[in-house]
């Protein structure tokens, strides 16, 4: 599992880029995502294209995200997200809570 953090402060965008396995090995580096100035950053884009697997603690992380972004649905797209990340994602009914960007 690798995960990538860009900052693009001309845009006020995070992207974090997901490969592998989103579990919970990988819950240290996802918390670097919620380490920074609300100032700085609007909106999150979180691309699952590399994204081969999703579980109920990864869930759980981006629900942490969206608390921090003061649970705007519209400031973290899901972005990418291969047709069993996709399913996952719509059995927890997160296209209520994210913007599911194909």
């Amino acid at each position: 599992m690798a995960l990538e953090i860009i900052h693009h402060p001309e845009k006020k965008e995070l992207t974090v880029r997901i490969s592998g396995r989103f579990d919970f090995s990988v819950h240290q580096d996802f918390r670097k995502t919620t380490e920074w100035d609300q100032n700085t950053v609007k909106t999150i884009n979180v691309d699952l294209r590399h994204t081969e697997y999703m579980d109920s603690s990864a869930l759980g992380m981006l629900l942490i995200l969206r608390d921090k972004m003061n649970n705007d649905q519209s400031a973290i797209r899901l972005m990418n997200a291969n047709p069993e990340v996709k399913k996952i994602l719509e059995i927890a009914n997160f296209q209520k809570l994210f913007t599911l960007v194909p």
